[in-house]
């Protein structure tokens, strides 16, 4: 009886121990290396395990708890209803430690009101189940630079090159011809911005802060053109870089090769405040393909506006650079200025017709004027305590193509700096050096989306800018804004002409990776019915995630749009230097000439029109009908086995 009863107590002690035992989290390593670098994220003893407990990622460790970076639902792990999983998370370096947080949220307690960016309920953090230790990058992650990232310089013969790290002490370049002689250094500039600069929530608030680190930036000279330099960043006592290498600008090469796409931002291992471009990634691994296949042909990235998307979260910043240095430390990475990097309510310009909002989210142009440094030396005082907003227009040739970037945040009207700035340039080009000239910014002049909120900003480009692009014979712009791509025909006041002489070739490439897409203009007597008739100045169009290739010499200048999900090309466009312009078959690639290719201008009747693109299809009563969104293209464009990725929703 004695040794019942103490088997029983025994039992009893196991069972009420086993029923009280704690959460526990635990983390593996404790120290990374460098961004990217994974922890293993394991937990145990959870009780009742539900679909709503989350992990919550925070840096720095004393975050409060509804202050995270980002969060991930226990139930991502396939062992979760064992009140048990792991997680693997890679981690970006933010130059403070990181600590994890469970959280058990129930249906009870979803506050509607507190809502992430895509209106999703945010989770609640009223039970802490547990916390794990600190994990950093140790005394040489804070010090090590990271985020490099090249930019052409006014001079042909400089390369510049910015990155960032978590103090102010002196760093330096050292590059040479060699990668074991690195004879040349330059000192680099340490400059950094505090949450005073930022001009509204949230990017001045505790939620959206964080500390930015320092930013530096020098300049490598006297390169020899068309030499491929190697080069790495840091100092002896906080540590180098990992050797990177780029191939010079060349003053007396004829070709020019560019990778161009806008809206692209940047992908997250876990879900934010924000919504993150999980499609940016597949944008990049492209990019960088085409750029391994080049050897030792020099190249260039263009991003036309709307950046990083952080609006407002700093760390997004941080994301977005470390996605982007395997290109971005490789070629230069040229910007130009989009509202989610700029609008705020008291911006200095802000006509009454215009629709400049708070759509930078309080940053009013600060990461990206200091974080990035193109040619040239434009800026426009903010009216705040920020300093001023720089890269607004600036120009730069490479091989037979005159560049220029414009902004469309800031005053184009006739009679403005930036105007003078625009007409002075075009009217200087050398044709005989760069017969091709290729205009970019960020919103359209031209877009057949249902962009209404943006009709009087594209009505006064058309008035102000296009006559600029007309009289001074502009071969081709590139618009972003819109999260699609579409071509047009060589165009002027609406109207298709017969070369670029005179009608610019206009092209919307914002389909480097953000997913929100408007719908493209319905029918003028049927506005509420999904049909989107493709106007006839509309050569190709589609919902399809890419970026588009350049490549050019004296003779010709080819654009090919490149699908995000199968890297091949699906629509091209030439245009040769005696202004005729042909509109090939997406089948086609850069290297060739299509046989069949259709000139740009051709009766409407020799025209074949599709629909291409991502639909919801609802079964009825009768067969149903497409309420989703629609892509077309034109003759050559079709084909029945692509399959595109589908669309979302509109932005509003």
């Amino acid at each position: 009886m004695i040794v019942e009863f103490s088997t029983f107590i025994l039992f009893l002690s196991v069972f009420v121990s086993s029923a009280n035992a704690k959460a526990t989290l635990s983390i593996s390593p404790k120290t990374l290396s460098r961004s990217g670098d994974s922890i293993l994220i394991k937990w145990s003893n959870l009780d009742s395990p539900s679909d709503l407990d989350w992990l919550g990622i925070y840096s720095p460790p004393a975050s409060p708890h509804d202050h995270f970076i980002g969060y991930k639902f226990l139930n991502a792990s396939p062992t979760w209803q064992s009140g048990s999983g792991a997680i693997s998370l890679p981690l970006t370096n933010l130059r403070s430690n990181y600590t994890f947080r469970i959280f058990r949220w129930t249906q009870s307690e979803i506050n509607p009101k507190h809502k992430d960016h895509d209106q999703n309920p945010l989770p609640g953090t009223k039970h802490l189940l547990a916390e794990s230790e600190q994990v950093g990058f140790g005394s040489a992650g804070v010090g090590r630079p990271e985020q490099i990232h090249l930019a052409f310089e006014d001079k042909v013969n400089r390369m510049q090159v910015t990155f960032v790290a978590g103090d102010g002490e002196e760093r330096f370049v050292r590059y040479g011809e060699a990668e074991d002689a690195l004879a040349n250094s330059a000192a680099a500039r340490g400059i950094r911005y505090e949450r005073e600069h930022m001009c509204n929530a949230p990017a001045n608030s505790t939620v959206g802060w964080r500390d930015p680190g320092w930013i530096f930036h020098t300049v490598m000279k006297n390169l020899n053109g068309g030499v491929r330099y190697y080069y790495q960043v840091g100092s002896d006592s906080k540590g180098w870089s990992e050797i990177h290498s780029f191939i010079a600008r060349d003053i007396y090469s004829e070709e020019t090769i560019a990778f161009m796409f806008g809206d692209m931002g940047c992908a997250t291992p876990y879900n934010t405040f924000i919504r993150t471009q999980d499609e940016s990634m597949s944008t990049v691994k492209w990019i960088l393909r085409d750029i391994e296949a080049l050897g030792d042909k020099p190249a260039l990235v263009s991003h036309i506006g709307d950046i990083s998307y952080a609006r407002g979260y700093s760390w997004v910043w941080d994301e977005f650079f470390a996605q982007i240095e395997p290109i971005a430390s490789r070629v230069p990475y040229h910007v130009c200025i989009g509202n989610h990097e700029y609008d705020f309510p008291t911006q200095p310009w802000k006509p009454d017709w215009g629709t400049y909002g708070n759509d930078g989210g309080g940053e009013c142009g600060v990461p990206y004027s200091l974080k990035f440094n193109m040619p040239g030396n434009s800026s426009e005082p903010t009216g705040t305590k920020a300093p001023p907003t720089r890269n607004l227009y600036y120009s730069y040739d490479m091989g037979s193509v005159h560049f220029l970037y414009i902004s469309t945040e800031t005053n184009f009207l006739k009679g403005g700096r930036q105007y003078e700035f625009i007409k002075r340039d075009l009217e200087s080009v050398n044709r005989e050096k760069t017969p091709f000239v290729v205009v970019q910014g960020h919103r359209p002049m031209y877009t057949t989306s249902n962009e209404v909120r943006d009709a009087m900003i594209r009505q006064k480009m058309v008035e102000h800018l296009e006559p600029l692009f007309v009289e001074n014979n502009v071969t081709l712009a590139l618009w972003g804004h819109v999260h699609r791509y579409e071509r047009f025909c060589p165009i002027s006041n609406n109207t298709c002409g017969k070369q670029w002489r005179g009608s610019p070739v206009h092209l919307v490439i914002g389909m480097g990776g953000q997913d929100w897409q408007p719908i493209w203009q319905p029918r003028p007597n049927h506005p509420g019915l999904p049909i989107f008739p493709q106007p006839e100045q509309s050569m190709y169009r589609t919902g399809e995630f890419g970026y588009t290739r350049l490549v050019a010499n004296k003779e010709k200048l080819t654009v090919s749009f490149v699908g995000n999900h199968d890297g091949e090309v699906h629509d091209s466009v030439e245009m040769f230097a005696s202004g005729e312009v042909i509109s090939g078959r997406k089948e086609e690639t850069i290297k060739t000439v299509p046989v069949s290719a259709t000139l740009v201008g051709k009766p409407e009747s020799d025209v074949l029109w599709y629909v291409k693109g991502a639909g919801l299809l609802v079964i009825g009563v009768l067969l149903g009908f497409i309420i989703g969104f629609f892509t077309r293209g034109k003759k050559g464009s079709s084909s029945s086995d692509n399959r595109w990725i589908p669309v979302k929703n509109e932005e509003t």
